[in-house]
């Protein structure tokens, strides 16, 4: 078949392996360097393990640490690890580890995504092999999220490398991980394959119940559809306008599931005209997000008046930090204090504003500008923007970049007007700082205040809260997909 061509993912069907599809090569395993949603997913859930996790409510949960405790002034954190944990060569998990993966995600000259959500630590110290204790400038008032994101490395590994070398560690090329699969093998731009591990401790949940798991890569959407009908993947994204398709063929379903991720129009504040807010707000009452969702997703999202959607503003309360000694689910006491920044302008849910008359009399004057975007179809969504812009005068020029060049462009040169673009998100708000970034303006130093800033200053206009949409192969059972993502259940999943 075409796509087992392509893929290079022939298997035998009887044994207990999935196939599950991804647009792009997974970048890396390397937690402190990536920023690819599905990879992370698979450092989280299949080859490394996290301090904390979510549960299927969003609550805060153990996983690599057993226990953590906060000092009596709540700024400094004391984890307990689990032992006997290994690394897939046989060493031990330690302390060390962790010490050494933070120290990592602090340097500067390693680039970790979410490095500002660390602002506050000071250091991490492996006390003994089984204890960590992180020290932190200021009271901290939450569990940090990103401890739930940040999957640990090995320190027995990866010490030798300068931080400076780290995107180009050998270990990056084939990883050795703690999780509950093992590496097996990277085909470049084609595959990625993984198979349980056996020594799994029970207490983290034992071996998984697959006996292997692929990740091919499929960057067309008619491909990865046509694959999919095939049986020779189990799991693809699909288009929403395939989801009626998909639902007719008797051994497929879809799943459709909430995300932390949207799309919208990133602004170049460096630039004018964007360099006025009034500009930039005018845009944002231009756009129809009514009309995206439903003429573009055919419903799978929900429309964006800022950067909460209502499934991430449902999905339970926030995870607390806990009181010295107590439940570490339990709020923090005293009550006051800074409001919650889901209180804060536009982090509600709340619907958007629709008002082109309004843009109109701001804009005054016809406005020029280029947008970019990755791709190199029909670039619907894009079209949607600039036929919507068009009625209050302003002339948008779409250009479609490859993906690398896309990155070059907007993340590290800043030579762009204005982008459209995905965003994965978390439930604290913390990747609203690395997009403040990319938009030239200042980050504020609360996150109350980066809510605020956001309903203030409009860096940013969101379009949609995006929905997940997988066509999944009925033979496989116990999956969950949900705000966590595609995989958090994965290693429960049985292949019939």
């Amino acid at each position: 078949m075409l796509a087992v061509a392509l893929l290079s993912c022939h298997r035998d069907r009887q044994s207990a392996a999935v196939v599950l599809a991804s647009g792009a090569d997974l970048q890396s395993m390397n937690s402190v360097i990536t920023t690819h949603p599905l990879a992370r997913q698979v450092q989280r859930y299949v080859l490394l393990t996290t301090l904390a996790r979510y549960d299927s409510t969003l609550a805060l949960e153990p996983y690599l640490a057993r226990s953590w405790a906060w000092s009596a002034d709540s700024a400094e954190l004391t984890f307990q690890l689990h032992m006997g944990v290994g690394w897939h060569d046989g060493r031990p998990t330690t302390a060390r580890d962790v010490a050494f993966t933070l120290g990592l995600a602090l340097d500067s000259t390693v680039g970790y995504p979410r490095r500002r959500d660390l602002a506050d630590l000071r250091e991490a110290v492996a006390l003994d092999d089984s204890t960590v204790l992180l020290r932190f400038s200021a009271r901290q008032r939450r569990f940090p999220d990103v401890l739930t994101d940040l999957a640990i490395l090995p320190a027995h590994l990866l010490a030798d490398v300068a931080p400076t070398e780290i995107r180009h560690a050998r270990w990056n090329e084939r990883p050795v991980g703690n999780g509950p699969f093992r590496f097996v093998r990277h085909d470049p731009n084609r595959r990625w394959v993984f198979e349980a591990n056996p020594a799994f401790p029970p207490s983290l949940g034992g071996r998984p119940r697959l006996d292997r798991l692929v990740v091919a890569v499929v960057d067309e959407p008619m491909t990865k559809l046509a694959a999919l009908t095939a049986g020779e993947l189990d799991f693809a994204g699909i288009q929403p306008a395939h989801a009626d398709f998909v639902r007719r063929d008797p051994d497929l379903a879809v799943v459709d599931y909430p995300l932390f991720f949207s799309y919208a129009v990133v602004f170049n504040a460096r630039r004018p005209p964007f360099d006025r807010v009034e500009v930039r707000r005018a845009l944002g009452l231009a756009l129809d997000r009514t009309a995206i969702v439903s003429g573009y997703l055919f419903g799978f999202g929900e429309p964006a008046a800022g950067p909460r959607s209502p499934d991430a503003l449902s999905g339970g309360p926030r995870p607390p930090l806990g009181p010295p000694g107590g439940d570490p689910r339990a709020p923090l006491g005293p009550p006051g204090g800074d409001p919650s920044a889901a209180d804060a302008p536009g982090a509600r849910g709340d619907a958007p504003v629709y008002a082109p008359g309004r843009a109109r009399a701001i804009l005054g004057d016809t406005l020029a500008f280029e947008l970019v975007t990755v791709g190199s179809g029909e670039a619907a969504l894009e079209q949607m923007i600039q036929q919507q812009l068009a009625r209050i005068n302003v002339k948008v020029t779409i250009r479609q970049l490859e993906l690398a060049t896309f990155l070059e462009r907007v993340q590290t040169g800043h030579e762009f007007d204005a982008a459209v673009m995905g965003i994965s998100g978390d439930r604290e708000g913390g990747y609203l700082r690395s997009l403040l970034d990319l938009t030239g303006l200042p980050v504020p130093a609360s996150g109350v205040d980066l809510f605020r800033y956001y309903a203030d200053s409009v860096p940013v206009s969101f379009l949609y809260h995006a929905r997940g949409v997988q066509g999944m192969n009925r033979r496989i059972d116990g999956v969950r997909m949900d705000l966590r993502g595609e995989l958090p259940t994965v290693a429960r999943w049985v292949a019939r």
